[in-house]
């Protein structure tokens, strides 16, 4: 077992959480049951899918929980892009939190990459 609270991806994605939580309350009213809601359902699915499956014992399924948190990281930066195709927000509000889901992405890819290598050599 793991301790999530030590992963510097789980605390990068709180605080990623946090800020996009801020990002979203800016979304029209209209938006509360589609685009906020998705985006806040996601948002909180990154740091949670890395706790779960810091609880798990084999490290098959903590990158399995880690890849599903990569799917959520994805699906986050889609949502805010389509916030810019909508005009909800213009590129250069968002660009920095795009720009911090992207860095997120590529070190829950490289801890996969890690775990895995480190099950091939066990």
């Amino acid at each position: 077992m793991r301790n999530f609270r030590k992963l510097d991806i789980w605390n990068e994605a709180r605080f990623l959480a946090k800020e996009v939580y801020l990002v979203s309350s800016k979304l029209p009213s209209s938006e509360q049951f589609g685009l906020i809601s998705q985006i806040n359902r996601c948002v909180i699915s990154i740091p949670a899918n890395i706790a779960e499956g810091s609880a798990k014992d084999s490290q098959k399924d903590f990158i399995r929980f880690l890849q599903i948190s990569l799917g959520s990281a994805f699906e986050l930066e889609s949502h805010l892009i389509l916030c810019m195709d909508l005009n909800f927000f213009n590129e250069n509000d968002l660009n920095l939190t795009i720009d911090k889901v992207q860095v997120l992405q590529k070190r829950i890819s490289a801890l996969i990459k890690y775990n895995q290598n480190s099950t091939l050599t066990l």
